[in-house]
């Protein structure tokens, strides 16, 4: 075997000697390289995944609070559309109120004015009825003085 290795021109101790170096060196860097970084990668693996989780999550709240919102939106148009239908019932029976009252004063009003009129009518007939009573009582007088 020393020939076939001499004959390629390894010498058997410096490979055993670089073999031992490389074990060495292989120990080395697995224990103050690798195993860092691994821990590292696997730590910011883990980052991640607790932040795909509680954006996950998040995304689940935001579409709950959307739901929530939508419900409470839908919930306040409906209490708004009863509220402005009630607003309107009530002013429909206030106006029928005012209406009826206005007409009822209006009949009042024209009541006392009718009663006014005659009233005032009578009045100017009975002074009328003076006037020619009067007058009737002096053309009497005067024919009487005249004959």
């Amino acid at each position: 075997m020393a020939q076939l290795f001499g004959a390629f021109g390894i010498d058997l101790k410096l490979l055993i000697a670089q073999a031992i170096n490389f074990g060495v060196l292989l120990v080395i860097l697995t224990y103050f390289l690798y195993k860092p970084v691994m821990k590292t990668i696997q730590e910011r693996q883990k980052k991640i995944a607790q932040g795909v989780e509680d954006a996950e999550r998040a995304a689940e709240k935001l579409k709950s609070a959307d739901d929530v919102a939508d419900k409470v939106v839908t919930d306040a148009e409906t209490e708004a559309e009863s509220i402005v239908s009630s607003a309107r019932e009530a002013a429909t029976g206030e106006k029928t109120r005012i209406m009826k009252e206005a007409e009822t004063r209006a009949a009042a009003v024209a009541a006392d004015a009718e009663a006014r009129a005659k009233e005032s009518q009578e009045r100017a007939l009975r002074e009328s009825e003076k006037e020619i009573a009067r007058l009737a009582i002096l053309a009497a007088e005067k024919t009487l003085r005249s004959s």
